[in-house]
């Protein structure tokens, strides 16, 4: 399965960067992989005004300031997201690159008329993965709803092929966890990917 990891974290020395590193070793043997490190490649996440202006109208402009993004994503079939947590959601960085890269025309077609649902453009992905990190407790991010798991398995879910798969990853408690707690993560990723 054509598979494209984006991994999202500032610190290459990070736990989080050892779980992008554990992705693709349990990935590559398996599946075509490409990869993207947003920090590592210094991706530009701001729509500016003129790329807000041209959305809808000419989604060209961003599609051709973005566009070895977009063609790893249409050529993908699973997609597999490895970052932390903050603030009950994806970083800024990975938020900024879904806002750019999944564009009108290559995500979705927009809605034509009041009430309607945009259509999908993403029918190709028949299979989602998310590998995550967060300092609240598990209790309490499900209290509040599980904002950053929605997003993901509902919202950006709902783009893909009908019968897509869905893996979710979490490791809660991140600020209190021990090294063996960081251990066993690891394996279990590992474990779960290489299943795939």
């Amino acid at each position: 399965m054509k598979t494209l990891v984006v991994h999202c974290h500032p610190n290459p020395d990070s736990f989080n960067h050892a779980l992008y590193r554990t992705a693709l070793e349990a990935l590559e043997p398996r599946h075509p992989v490409k990869a993207i490190d947003l920090y590592a490649e210094g991706f530009e996440p701001t729509l500016t005004r003129e790329e807000r202006i041209a959305y809808l109208d000419n989604p060209e402009l961003i599609r051709e300031r973005v566009k070895p993004h977009v063609e790893a994503l249409l050529w993908a079939e699973h997609l597999v997201f490895v970052y932390p947590t903050w603030f009950h959601g994806p970083p800024s960085m990975l938020k900024g690159w879904l806002e750019r890269v999944w564009l009108p025309g290559v995500a979705f077609l927009p809605a034509e008329r009041k009430g309607q649902l945009a259509r999908s453009g993403m029918r190709h992905i028949r299979r989602l993965t998310v590998v995550t990190t967060g300092g609240s407790p598990r209790w309490f991010v499900m209290l509040i709803g599980d904002p950053g798991r929605r997003l993901f398995t509902r919202a950006l879910r709902a783009l893909f092929a009908w019968r897509c798969k869905v893996t979710w990853l979490q490791l809660h408690d991140m600020n209190a966890v021990t090294a063996r707690d960081r251990s066993h993560f690891i394996e279990r990723v590992a474990r779960k990917l290489q299943s795939i």
